[in-house]
C-alpha cells in the first residue's frame, strides 16, 4: 500500500485534471473508478486524475491494468511490515496492531527537496475487504489533515485492475501546490512498486 508517499512512473503516463464504523469512502472521495468513466486505460499504462476540493484538498486516483492474477496484488498490498522495501519513498511500515479485518498502521515517507530531506508519518486505521477486492484507509493522526483512500484490485476477462485514489489536506502552513506535484508523481511510483513485487512473487513462486 503504502498509503504514505509524499513521489515516475514507467513507460505512458495519461493525466487528466478536473475544477475544483465499517470504513466507507470518506467524504470528497466518492467512487474513484468514475473518474475513469470517460478515459480508457490500456494494458500496462498508468492513467492518473486529480482534482481540486475546498480548502486545499486534493482528491487523486490512479489506475493500472495488468495480465496478473488479483491474489498477486492482494498478498504485497496486505505485507505491512514489509511495504518499504518496494515502495519508492517509504522510509518505514509498522503495523500497530489487528482487530479481524482492521488493522493499524505507522507509516513514514521521505522526500527530497532542494537539497534538503523531509519526511511526514501518518497512523492509519484500514480495513480489509477481500470479497470486494478493497483496502480502505483512513487517516488517525499525523502530519496531514486529511489522508484518507482506498486501493482497489478487481478483474475481467482480461486483465486484473489496479487503483489507488486519495483525498489528501494539508495542514497550515504546509505548500499544497508542492504537495500536489509531488503526489501526482508518487501515487504512479507507488503503483509500480506493488505491480513489480506481485510479478516478481508470481514468477518466483509459480502463476
Amino acid at each position: 500500500m503504502a498509503p504514505l508517499t509524499l513521489f515516475q512512473p514507467s513507460r505512458e503516463q495519461d493525466t487528466l485534471e478536473h475544477g475544483d464504523d465499517g470504513l466507507t469512502a470518506p467524504d470528497g472521495l466518492g467512487d474513484p473508478a468514475r473518474l475513469f468513466a470517460t478515459a480508457s486505460c490500456s494494458l500496462d499504462t498508468i492513467q492518473q486524475e486529480m482534482e481540486r476540493l475546498e480548502q486545499g484538498a486534493r482528491r487523486l486516483a490512479v489506475q493500472l491494468r495488468l495480465a496478473l492474477e488479483p491474489d498477486w496484488l492482494w498478498a504485497v498490498l496486505t505485507d505491512y511490515a514489509h511495504l518499504s522495501r518496494f515502495i519508492p519513498n517509504l522510509a518505514s511500515s509498522r503495523l500497530l496492531w489487528r482487530r479481524g479485518n482492521r488493522v493499524g498502521l505507522e507509516q513514514v515517507g521521505t522526500q527530497q527537496f532542494c537539497g534538503l530531506r523531509f519526511s511526514a508519518r501518518v497512523e492509519l486505521e484500514l480495513e480489509e475487504d477481500r470479497e470486494a477486492g478493497e483496502l480502505r484507509f483512513e487517516l488517525r493522526s499525523g502530519d496531514f489533515r486529511r489522508f484518507d483512500g482506498v486501493w482497489r484490485v478487481d478483474s475481467d476477462s482480461s486483465s486484473t485492475r489496479l487503483l489507488y485514489a486519495l483525498v489528501v489536506q494539508g495542514k497550515p502552513g504546509m505548500p499544497i501546490g508542492l504537495i500536489e506535484q509531488r503526489l501526482q508523481q508518487d501515487l504512479a511510483s507507488n503503483l509500480r512498486g506493488v505491480q513489480q513485487e506481485a510479478m516478481r512473487r508470481a514468477t518466483q513462486l509459480g502463476r
